[in-house]
Formats: C-alpha cells, sequence, structure tokens
C-alpha cells in the first residue's frame, strides 16, 4: 500500500505519511532551539514533517533556491524533524568550504549509508577513519596513474573500445548510457582493481547496471522520506532493492579480492586493491591491531571510487553528445577546431590547451548539466558562527552546488547552453572561480584530476570521430534536457545517431 503511495506527487505522499507519522509524534524531537546566538532564518516549520511539504521531493535543489531568494544565503529548512542549514550563492559556499573548511568539513551520512557500513570509506566516514582512507585512497590513485602518461594511455585505449562500439551502430539511433558506463568504468576498474574488464562480461555490466541504479535510488522520494523517518522502512520497496544491491556488489568484490588476494605480489602492486592488502598485512605483522586498513575500510572504499569513477563523468560525457546534437552550430565549431589543430591524430591531454572553444564546451557541460545539485550533506564539527548566524556542532549542512554554478551574479546566461562563459574577448579559455561541480574545501571530489582526464580524452575523440544527431524524425528543439530524477541529474532516456566523420 505504502508503495503505492510513494509513486505519488511529493504532496500526496507526505499529506497521507502525516496521518501515519502522527502516532510517532509524541516521542519526536522538538523544533525549538537554545542555540547561543541568531540562528538561520527560515520557513515555519510543521510538526514531525517539518518543511517537507514545502518541497519538491524529486528535485528538492529547484525548491531550496527559491527559498534562497526569500532568506537569503544562509538559510534554514527542516527535514521532518532534521535541522538543515543551506548555504546558496558562489561567495557563500565558498567562505564556508574554504575559509572555515574545518568547521564544515564532516560529513553526515545518511540512514541508508549506516546500514551498508558506509561509515567506512571515503565518502561518508569523518575522523582518523576517513583521513587515513582519504590519504591512501588520493596517493594510489596518483601511483597507478592518475595524472600520468600511464593514465592517459589507459583512456585513450578504452576510447578506442568505445569508439568502436559506436561505430557498430553504422549511424542508426542508439542509447549511449551503458557503453558510456562501462567504458568510463573501465578506466577505474584499471587502477582499482589492475585491470580492464570486457564489455560482454556479464558480471562486470551487471556490477555497473546496478551501481547506477543504485545511485538512482538514492535519489527517490521514498527513500528521502526513509532517510527521515527510518522506521517506516519495511515499508518501502526502494530500500529493500538498494539492500539487494549492496548485497549483490558485495559478494562480486569479495570474489575479486579473494582472486587478488591469492595471486598478490607485494613487490608488484597491480591496483590499489593490492596496495592495500599489502598496507593491512604489514599492519597485521607489526601487531597493531586498531589500524583503519581493515576489509569493511576496504569493501566501502572500493565501492565508494566505483561509483565516483563512473556515475558523475559517464552522466558527463552523454550531457556533452546530447548538447552537441541538440545545438548542432555548436558542434560545428568543437569540431571545426578539432580538424584545425589535431586533424586525425589521436587526442592528446596536452591538446588541451590548444583546443580553447572545445574546452570551454566540455566546462560549460559541467555547469549546466549541475551533475549533483545539493552536494553530498556535510555536518559541522563544531559550534560556528558564520556571517552572523550561530549554527551548532553536529548541525546538517547542504552547500547548494546548484545556486553556485547558476549564480545569476556570476554567469552572463546561467540556464543556458553559454560556452562562451569560458572565453576571454579574444576566444582564449579562461578559468572561472564560480566553476565548482566537484565542490571545494576538504570534501572536494578525490578524483576531478581523472574526471578531467577522461572527460577531455573521451569528449574530443567521439566529436573527432562521430557526428551527433536526433534520431530520424526528431527535431533539435525535441531533444528534452529535464533530467532523470535520483542522487545525481542524468540525461531523460533519449537516443542518438553517431555518424562515422572517419
Amino acid at each position: 500500500m505504502l508503495d503505492l503511495l510513494l509513486q505519488s506527487t511529493s504532496v500526496s505522499l507526505l499529506g497521507t505519511l502525516g496521518v501515519l507519522l502522527l502516532v510517532y509524534f509524541i516521542s519526536s524531537t522538538s523544533f525549538s532551539s537554545k542555540g547561543e546566538g541568531k540562528e538561520p532564518p527560515g520557513p515555519r516549520p510543521l510538526p514531525v514533517l517539518g518543511n517537507l511539504l514545502q518541497l519538491d521531493l524529486k528535485r528538492p535543489f529547484i525548491t531550496l533556491l527559491k527559498l534562497s531568494k526569500k532568506y537569503g544565503s544562509v538559510f534554514t529548512v527542516y527535514f521532518g524533524t532534521k535541522k538543515v542549514v543551506v548555504l546558496a550563492g558562489y561567495k557563500t559556499v565558498k567562505e564556508a568550504l574554504i575559509n572555515h573548511a574545518n568547521e564544515f568539513g564532516e560529513r553526515h551520512p545518511f540512514a541508508i549509508s549506516y546500514e551498508e557500513k558506509q561509515d567506512y570509506g571515503v565518502l561518508w566516514s569523518n575522523g582518523d577513519s576517513w583521513r587515513d582512507m582519504r590519504r591512501f585512497a588520493l596517493t594510489n590513485l596518483r601511483d597507478f596513474g592518475m595524472g600520468k602518461k600511464a593514465c592517459e594511455d589507459k583512456i585513450v585505449e578504452e576510447c578506442g573500445y568505445l569508439v568502436e562500439v559506436f561505430k557498430g551502430f553504422n549511424g542508426e539511433p542508439f542509447d549511449t548510457t551503458q557503453s558510456v558506463n562501462y567504458s568510463v568504468s573501465n578506466i577505474i576498474c584499471s587502477i582499482v582493481y589492475g585491470s580492464r574488464f570486457e564489455y560482454s562480461d556479464p558480471k562486470f555490466t551487471s556490477m555497473v547496471d546496478k551501481t547506477n541504479r543504485k545511485v538512482e535510488l538514492f535519489g527517490s522520494a521514498s527513500m528521502q522520506v526513509y532517510n527521515l523517518f527510518p522506521w517506516l522502512g519495511m515499508c518501502i520497496s526502494d530500500r529493500r532493492e538498494i539492500k539487494k544491491i549492496y548485497t549483490w556488489i558485495t559478494e562480486v568484490n569479495l570474489a575479486i579480492f579473494r582472486h587478488l588476494k591469492e595471486t598478490l605480489n607485494p613487490q608488484m602492486c597491480r591496483g590499489l586493491v593490492d596496495a592495500f592488502l599489502v598496507q593491512k598485512q604489514n599492519f597485521e605483522d607489526s601487531g597493531i591491531t586498531n589500524s583503519h586498513f581493515h576489509d569493511d575500510s576496504l569493501m566501502m572504499t572500493v565501492q565508494n571510487l566505483f561509483v565516483a569513477g563512473t556515475e558523475t563523468t559517464s552522466s558527463t560525457i552523454r550531457w556533452g553528445l546530447l548538447l552537441m546534437a541538440k545545438y548542432p552550430k555548436i558542434q560545428d565549431q568543437v569540431q571545426e577546431e578539432i580538424s584545425r589543430v589535431i586533424g586525425s591524430r589521436q587526442v592528446q591531454v596536452e591538446d588541451r590547451k590548444n583546443l580553447h572553444f572545445t574546452d570551454a564546451v566540455i566546462h560549460e557541460t559541467q555547469r549546466l548539466a549541475n551533475i549533483v545539485p545539493m552536494a553530498v550533506p556535510h555536518r559541522t564539527s563544531q559550534d560556528v558562527t558564520f556571517q552572523g548566524f550561530f549554527i551548532k556542532k553536529g548541525t546538517v549542512v547542504y552547500p547548494l552546488l546548484t545556486s553556485v554554478l547558476y549564480d545569476e551574479s556570476e554567469w552572463e546566461k546561467p540556464h543556458s547552453f553559454h560556452p562562451v562563459h569560458f572565453l576571454d574577448k579574444d576566444g582564449k579559455f579562461v578559468k572561472r572561480d564560480a566553476f565548482m561541480p566537484f565542490s571545494a574545501g576538504r570534501r572536494m571530489c578525490l578524483g576531478e584530476g581523472l574526471a578531467r582526464m577522461e572527460l577531455f580524452i573521451f569528449f574530443t575523440t567521439l566529436l573527432q570521430r562521430f557526428r551527433f544527431t536526433p534520431p530520424p524524425g526528431v527535431s533539435e528543439d525535441e531533444l528534452d534536457l529535464t533530467p532523470r530524477v535520483g542522487f545525481t541529474l542524468n540525461p531523460s532516456s533519449h537516443k542518438l545517431c553517431a555518424v562515422p566523420l572517419m
């Protein structure tokens, strides 16, 4: 019964839940606060539900952006009984995440994250565990190629496989989702596991598909309700599906770990998992029993990197191809520049400095696509007074990245695809401080360097080899840029034609 209700609109969903939640109200926490100073303003909350009736649970970032126009760049909303402070606009988000990095540097895990032991790893963890795992992950991502020629070679090789897949459609319409996902995922697999997988490998493709499904479910309205009211868990089918996916992916990884451990050569680590196993063994041999290098940390770190190394980059590439098909004149300019600067030879990372317009298009795609509009939730590590407001230790904080990437005081045409945002008067590429798709500060994406390299090589190579158009009978205007609902913003289901150029 509840599953049927969860498929309805946010208002009807929460209206119905309101009746059920009255039972819970007696034991719920009070909305009143005894802060030591002036607290951020915000809309008046209802008992139990807080401000949920005012939010679009499918796209809460849109509602929060509207609320920031009324209440300012630092304001309070209640997600159920949970008090949340929202930071909006480039200057405010930058000040919080960079100038007050320590105070706003903790992570706030969702209820479902605790069920999956995600308080380990690099995404949701805090304290010494997070510091040790992040340091280890950064070091080994670099050691195994991130930012180096070896990594560039891996990306070029994988891009070659993707080109062949696209050629196989012979200019006919196809959905780019799976092929792009598999190709991008193989880059992080080669770094983490030490080898790539064939696109025909059913366990690999299932792991990618299920991971993407899990990310989609994380952003569903029903999961947001569950994260606020975990006692409803048994009634929510999305939670059950997430748990099944997590169990399946864990079992696949355990099998991979066993094989890597059986064939491990400590003198020649093939990837991050090997390096972790060696470090774990070194601690055990030294009699150290309280290190953060244990099985749960390995599992969650690998799963975190697998998601981060696949979802956002592949989504951005797909957004880029969709935008090229929708705006053929911009595609013309990109392909003219690629032809003039590179010709038919293999694209290299060093070409970026001479492909000003192409680089601007990639950056503008990232800005407009707005892949992670609310960032991953932060939490204050201590009491802090910020922009004149008192924010208590342990408060959940959302840096609203969509308000940065669409900040009207920073971008000439914030809601339009306008590559000129990243070009100077001479047509040269220019960096923009308000370009923050990877977040900022202590919790910024640790794979930014890898993602930037992947986006450039994949996008430029594909535009060098193919002309992207809508399917026959579909006009450019009919291509829909409305994102699919999920924790990240993916393009809605669509097909494109990739017509070979060479």
